[in-house]
């Protein structure tokens, strides 16, 4: 990715050769005005990190309005960073608290690309690319992976990590802004001071992930309260946020805000000011969610967040959100098991365990990110050989080469299935996995298909070679030595479906979650009092009161939340009983009214609910 800088005069503060020098920049390649303040100036500004105001408005040839605010590279230097979106003719003018720039303005020309553009969400719960023909745009199968210290590593180990990375189809990673509380030394010049050599790093870091076609998935800080202690106040963390904006917002990232929300105290609130800042402050809109101990969709409802985060390995909270909330789910932890409270046990990059998750948790609807590392921390960097090339990485690369030729932008979890779970594009495409293999029903609608199993580990595809027409497919994978995908598609009619079709085919429908006690086929059976406590987790279980065809397989998720202190949501549990497991900060002051929420999602992807509430003592 090229950057164009623009030079001053330091009499006039004029761009030197603008116009010449943003001319041509491709779209969607950063563009640099790099600013210094004079001698003056300076004396007047000593802290130009915290004092110095200068932002500039953009104006496409198809008059969208961009406004990025400038950001502090050091010494007394201002650098405004934009990313033309299309080819055309660029309008600019400044405002700032420095008079010398205030109102200046200019042109450029911006050059056509072939770039994709940036990632947004698209069809409710997918993705697509910004650039191109907004009714045909180009999808986009998000595939991540985790390389927290993403500005702690050596450049040539982090592009031999991207480029293997790139080579195996990967077209995200995850890490830090901030590393480590130890590494505070070498991320600030002084408390609450950015050092511009670490960012800059940083900088480096992300812009070469962005021209192997990676986008950056962007943390802004680490657990337990560590933004609020690097930034103990509101007007710290704005300019600290404008800063990152203005640094990143015109490559190609998402925001994925904290990496557990839950272990702040207060994180809901916090988040609310972040994300609100965010998406204030970013004209690009790229999506924005947080990292989280099991799911971010307690904080939908605060208006910032686009796109559902889960770090869990486990289905009923993947599986019963995806039906709950109107966009995509990105899974950054589907590996090893835990209760959704956020207890994972390790992931291990070799085990069938972990392709069993990964294609678990793509057909409860999400997309996947890796998270084996191989680091051992942002201050002692060590990275495994068979991290790059495990078996992990490999079901990832095989998972990626069967959808991509799917219409994966359309897919959503089918239930019409036995001997396995689907997605599917009904009347089209149907993709089943089969965990433990045995006979497999589908039901599809009445035409003609192709019929292929597909090896999990290596992507060896075998097509049957007499196909199948009808309604009710039957059959079993090639043989019963490991888990196995199932294709049911019509190959031929996918092909003129991008002819004919723009994005989507159909509209996709959420259902409406059936609260209505009477028709509700189970209850809460326990707890059985009104009271629990933090230091003795009660028992609880559900209860089915009519046995139906679609009762037979129930997913349950149970979610508490403290009312009256406005912290959202947490998951408690999974399954039809145990016990619960109350996350950090569920409450903020006790004892607490604890809302209990018990979701039931039957056989046939339908979802009902039923609330109980309880004192909540410590």
């Amino acid at each position: 990715m090229v950057l164009l800088r623009l030079v001053l005069i330091a009499g006039a503060g004029l761009p030197l050769f603008a116009q010449a020098a943003c001319n041509g920049t491709p779209a969607y390649t950063p563009c640099e005005f790099v600013y210094e303040l004079n001698q003056q100036e300076a004396a007047a500004h000593p802290k130009p990190y915290s004092s110095v105001e200068l932002s500039a408005e953009f104006r496409s040839p198809r008059f969208r309005t961009y406004k990025l605010p400038a950001f502090w590279d050091g010494g007394q230097r201002l650098i405004i960073r934009v990313t033309p979106t299309e080819g055309g003719e660029w309008a600019w003018r400044l405002t700032s608290n420095i008079q010398r720039w205030d109102g200046q303005s200019g042109t450029f020309n911006a050059a056509d690309s072939e770039a994709p553009g940036f990632v947004r969400a698209a069809n409710v719960h997918h993705w697509a690319w910004s650039a191109g023909d907004a009714d045909r745009p180009r999808p986009h199968l998000w595939m991540g992976d985790t390389l927290l210290p993403l500005a702690f590593l050596e450049p040539a180990l982090l592009q031999h990590i991207v480029d293997a990375r790139a080579a195996q189809k990967f077209n995200h990673i995850r890490g830090l802004v901030l590393g480590g509380d130890d590494q505070s030394a070498r991320m600030f010049l002084s408390p609450g001071l950015p050092n511009p050599e670490y960012f800059q790093r940083l900088d480096q870091a992300i812009r070469y992930m962005n021209q192997k076609g990676i986008v950056a998935d962007l943390i802004l800080a680490g657990p337990g309260d560590q933004l609020t202690r690097f930034f103990p106040n509101w007007q710290d963390r704005q300019r600290f946020i404008r800063f990152v904006v203005g640094r990143y917002a015109p490559m190609n990232v998402t925001w994925q805000g904290l990496q557990d929300f839950e272990s702040y105290e207060q994180g809901r609130a916090l988040m609310k000011e972040i994300g609100g800042l965010l998406h204030q402050l970013d004209p690009y809109q790229h999506p924005r969610t947080t990292g989280n101990l099991a799911t971010s969709a307690s904080l939908a409802e605060d208006g910032w967040m686009n796109f559902v985060a889960h770090h869990t390995g486990v289905d009923q909270v993947c599986a019963v959100e995806r039906q709950l909330f109107a966009m995509p789910f990105v899974n950054l932890r589907f590996a090893g098991e835990d209760s959704g409270a956020g207890k994972s046990a390790p992931d291990d990059v070799d085990s069938d365990a972990f392709r069993h998750r990964l294609w678990n948790a793509v057909m409860d609807g999400g997309y996947p990110t890796y998270f084996n590392t191989g680091t051992a921390g942002a201050g002692k960097i060590a990275v495994d050989p068979k991290y790059l090339d495990s078996p992990g990485a490999k079901a990832m690369t095989v998972w990626y080469n069967l959808f991509e030729g799917s219409r994966y932008w359309e897919l959503e979890p089918y239930f019409d299935v036995d001997g396995g779970r689907a997605v599917a594009l009904e009347d089209v495409e149907y993709i089943v996995y089969v965990e433990k293999p045995g006979p497999v029903e589908v039901l599809v609608e009445h035409h003609g298909y192709d019929v292929t199993w597909i090896n999990t580990i290596t992507g060896e595809e075998i097509k049957e070679k007499k196909g199948y027409k009808g309604e009710h497919f039957t059959g079993e994978p090639p043989d019963k030595l490991h888990d196995w995908v199932l294709r049911v598609s019509r190959e031929g009619h996918k092909e003129g479906m991008l002819k004919s079709y723009k994005f989507e085919s159909r509209r996709i429908e959420m259902q409406v979650v059936e609260q209505n006690l009477q028709k509700v086929p189970f209850v809460i059976d326990q707890p059985a009092g009104s009271t629990m406590s933090l230091s003795n987790p009660p028992a609880f279980a559900a209860k089915v009161t009519k046995e139906t065809r679609g009762t037979r397989n129930i997913m349950w998720l149970w979610t508490g939340e403290a009312t009256v202190d406005g912290e959202g949501y947490r998951v408690l549990g999974t399954g039809q009983q145990g016990t619960f497991r109350f996350p950090p900060h569920i409450a903020l002051n006790y004892p607490a009214v604890l809302a209990v929420r018990l979701y039931g999602m039957n056989a046939n992807g339908k979802v009902y609910s039923v609330d109980k509430t309880y004192q909540l003592d410590q």
